[in-house]
């Protein structure tokens, strides 16, 4: 089998695995046996998201010294195991330890798009990378609408679904998944270590440092709406995990369409930088008005008003998101591409894992509706920012100091 085909089924499967988890966990922590309060279950979703933080650099290190291969299958086993304990916790403490162990095994998505580097000729580099992205649309696609229409068995079924799921994984990825790398040569062994201090040279370029910027925000602010969604859902509009399930397929859904077919021909006719600048203003117009709409379920929920909010959502996200990563990566130069690009994940991953404890602090202490005026407000901030820093004139690539 095609390489490139099993690490696009290893990141899909590990992708599926994770959004089934997405629209129950807080149903789910807030069983009897947990009890969690909206300020816990924001931590719960942190956790995870900072594990990927501090880890991912890690196994892309070890991955350049002992191979792609062994990480992937370390990883992935050990993903399986910590799944299987969450789905069969039976203390709060429980699950914020296997929701970590999780977060730390699950950071190998840099690892993966290191083996797509490693089998992928430059010029098809773009291309290589996208499939990573589809896996991931997928992923957030068809994983919620599993996990929510299995909800109706229990809160855990769905959990141990995920964890069959990433078992197969695991059996695919060893008998399918070759070595990319090859260990023999002497700038395999060359140790790759990480320096803040190399980090911060990111900002120098102040575009790129922007841009950097903007894209932390956004990330933090689709991170707060999320993590809210599923309980004002609950307590506004008697919502359970099943149809925010299909309201989270809703918005993959239309991530899949406009960043798989629609970016490219925005982007020709009207320029990454003007995407952004429309993008993040709508982008925060729509989040804001989550609040202020209610499911009209006589046509179904997915064609609600709330439905039609989740879709501009995922519309005005799916042109802003790529358009951001597109310019970032035009202004950077080859040599660097790989440290920028992972500068802008890991201040993503810690968006991701800042986010929901403030957002569900908000919810639960200020008012129910006042996450998603937050979010509105960091986005039309950062539509300030954006005015100078998409400017089309391109700035020089940024190059970093040795």
């Amino acid at each position: 089998m095609n390489p490139k085909l099993v690490i696009f089924l290893t990141v899909l499967l590990d992708l599926i695995g994770f959004g089934i988890v997405i629209p129950l966990l807080p149903f789910y922590a807030e069983e009897a046996q947990f009890a969690a309060s909206p300020v816990e279950i924001g931590l719960l979703l942190a956790c995870y998201s900072m594990a990927q933080f501090l880890f991912a650099p890690v196994w892309g290190s070890l991955s350049d010294r002992i191979g792609r291969r062994p990480i992937l299958l370390m990883s992935i086993g050990m993903g399986t195991l910590m799944l299987a304990g969450f789905a069969a916790a039976t203390t709060l403490w429980m699950l914020f330890v296997f929701r970590t162990m999780h977060g730390v095994f699950a950071a190998n998505i840099s690892t993966a798009q290191a083996y797509i580097a490693d089998i992928t000729p430059p010029e098809d580099r773009a291309k290589g990378m996208g499939m990573i992205g589809a896996a991931f649309g997928l992923g957030f696609t068809i994983g919620p609408w599993i996990g929510g229409e299995l909800s109706i068995y229990g809160h855990a079924a769905p959990i141990w679904l995920a964890t069959g799921l990433s078992a197969l994984n695991w059996v695919l990825a060893y008998f399918l998944l070759p070595e990319s790398r090859d260990l023999s040569a002497p700038s395999a062994r060359r140790p790759r270590p990480i320096h803040p201090k190399t980090i911060l040279e990111v900002f120098k370029n102040p575009a790129v440092g922007a841009c950097i910027l903007l894209t932390f925000v956004m990330t933090f602010a689709f991170s707060m709406m999320e993590a809210s969604f599923a309980l004002f859902g609950e307590a506004m509009n008697g919502l359970d995990a099943q149809s925010i399930g299909r309201l989270m397929g809703v918005i993959g859904v239309v991530l899949i369409v406009v960043q798989g077919g629609m970016i490219g021909r925005l982007t020709k006719r009207f320029g990454e930088g003007a995407l952004v600048r429309v993008g993040l203003p709508c982008l925060g117009a729509s989040i804001a008005t989550l609040g202020f709409v209610e499911p009209t379920l006589s046509g179904g929920l997915v064609f609600s008003e709330l439905g039609l909010v989740c879709a501009i959502i995922a519309f005005f996200y799916g042109i802003t998101q790529p358009s951001l990563f597109s310019i970032i990566s035009r202004r950077s130069s080859g040599e660097n591409q790989g440290l920028v690009m992972g500068t802008n994940q890991s201040l993503s991953a810690l968006a991701r894992a800042t986010a929901p404890a403030i957002g569900l602090l908000a919810f639960d202490q200020i008012h129910l509706i006042s996450t998603f005026a937050g979010a509105a407000v960091l986005l039309i901030i950062a539509t300030v920012i954006a005015g100078r820093a998409t400017a089309e004139k391109t700035p020089s690539p940024i190059a970093l100091e040795a």
